[in-house]
């Protein structure tokens, strides 16, 4: 992230930058650009989309089912955690 010290300002959300040659803390960063891929080619300036579409695509792949959640979507699983702490 060329301009991450603005963005952790302006957000106040801290950058983590992987280790270098450690793809194994880059497999979500990796699998989501997948994922976004079926939706944008690569190398699509988001600029170009309303905040709508991103918004629509995000959406959609919160809710898509996770093989890491056994195909449990984020929400089941957050509930099913939540109700467990009742």
């Amino acid at each position: 992230m060329f301009n991450h010290k603005a963005f952790t300002q302006t957000t106040d959300i801290q950058v983590y930058f992987c280790s270098p040659n450690s793809p194994s803390q880059r497999g979500s960063n990796e699998n989501t650009n997948r994922l976004l891929c079926q939706y944008f080619s690569k190398g699509t300036d988001l600029n170009a989309h309303s905040q709508q579409k991103l918004s629509q695509v995000a959406r959609q792949l919160y809710e898509k089912p996770k093989n890491t959640l056994k195909y449990e979507t984020q929400e089941e699983r957050f509930n099913l955690c939540d109700a467990s702490n009742d």
